[in-house]
């Protein structure tokens, strides 16, 4: 049962990470915690771009009950302190002990005082974005300081005891038949294999091999790659080095490889992370020059389910982002918010500048005509 006020905690900043390194290992390992504000992935984060890893804390005496991982990022208009992870963060919880009551308005009115407080002359806004108001049965503490309704949402398939049972959720009869398919025309031309890297150099060639599919198919579209810069491969390549603990990994590296006469031609890859239950695709590419009509994508998201079902998981998460993929193997879509709170007169600024444009862009996400404008400006610019 909750015994720690909200209004009791000590707010303060810590820049002597390594100080907190136990508190922090302690709190993560609570199953509602997301894996995105875990201490190794927000060190990967942070080594990758060269910014410091900074704490918000909540404490009562020496026991620390809430935890906020931040980097501060000077921007045009000033300085914003947000969550490591940036865009590649599917959901943000923040750290936050069993033992914690549910804080009152008044409370939470304190606590934007305090942290305001320790962040003057540091930060100008804090941005704490695609955070889930209700996870896992539980309501999100700071949920009432829901700023906005962030413009994308996230898409989950619960996962039960059997594939059978799973696919229930979502027809099973044209799964199932689709599925037979796709093996029977990649069997047509040699085969294939479900690959679940087993060593280091196998994870790090698999996300090459990712980095490489997505160019070429975010240049075919005439998108922006996210993925190119150097220190995003960093990043990613750095979570692939992080210790696994039990079935948990911070990412894991799947995908078909073909047989026979395209023998080694990978046709589809996703990185996958596990923390309990939750299992989170990160992301996917596929190469179509072999095997399209197969759907090599599809296939290896049923074999991905088909293992974490093996495996004991619990949910299989697709992540942030609408797309026709998603709803068809999901039943379950949450909605995230972003929380804004200023520090300065700078930062209610800022604070407006962020609503503003999350509105823009959830108007246009809404409407189909103006996304696919939206969708042909941004290709051809």
């Amino acid at each position: 049962m909750p015994s720690a006020h909200f209004g009791d905690l000590d707010i303060a900043l810590v820049r002597d990470i390594p100080s907190i390194e136990n508190e922090w290992l302690c709190l993560e390992r609570r199953d509602w915690n997301s894996l995105n504000q875990s201490l190794e992935w927000c060190r990967a984060w942070t080594t990758a771009h060269s910014s410091n890893l900074l704490a918000v804390t909540g404490a009562i005496g020496s026991r620390i009950l809430f935890l906020l991982p931040l980097e501060i990022v000077e921007g045009r208009f000033g300085r914003i302190a947000q969550l490591p992870g940036g865009r590649f963060n599917n959901i943000n919880t923040g750290l936050f002990d069993d033992s914690l009551a549910a804080p009152t308005a008044e409370e939470l009115r304190q606590f934007k005082t305090k942290l305001a407080r320790c962040l003057r002359g540091i930060a100008d806004l804090v941005v704490i974005d695609g955070v889930p108001l209700e996870w896992n049965g539980v309501t999100h503490p700071l949920s009432g300081l829901a700023s906005i309704e962030n413009q994308n949402h996230s898409f989950q398939l619960p996962l039960f005891k059997t594939m059978e049972a799973t696919l229930a959720q979502v027809n099973a009869k044209a799964r199932r038949k689709k599925y037979r398919v796709q093996v029977r025309r990649l069997e047509a031309i040699g085969g294939f294999e479900y690959v679940v890297a087993q060593t280091v150099d196998e994870q790090h060639a698999l996300l090459d091999v990712f980095f490489a599919q997505k160019g070429e198919r975010l240049k075919a579209f005439g998108f922006p790659d996210v993925f190119a810069p150097a220190s995003t491969r960093d990043f990613l390549h750095r979570l692939l080095d992080t210790p696994q603990h039990g079935d948990d990994r911070l990412l894991a590296m799947h995908a078909i490889r073909l047989k026979g006469q395209h023998d080694g031609h990978i046709a589809a890859v996703t990185g996958l992370s596990r923390k309990g239950g939750h299992v989170l695709c990160q992301f996917g590419s596929i190469d179509d020059s072999v095997g399209a009509v197969a759907s090599p994508g599809e296939l290896l998201f049923w074999l991905a389910i088909e293992r974490s079902i093996e495996e004991g998981a619990a949910l299989f998460d697709f992540g942030i982002g609408d797309q026709p993929y998603k709803r068809s193997w999901c039943n379950q879509e949450t909605v995230q918010h972003d929380i804004l709170l200023p520090v300065s007169a700078k930062g209610s600024v800022l604070s407006g500048l962020h609503l503003a444009q999350t509105g823009i862009k959830t108007l246009i996400k809404r409407d189909h005509r103006l996304y696919a404008l939206a969708q042909r400006w941004r290709s051809r610019h």
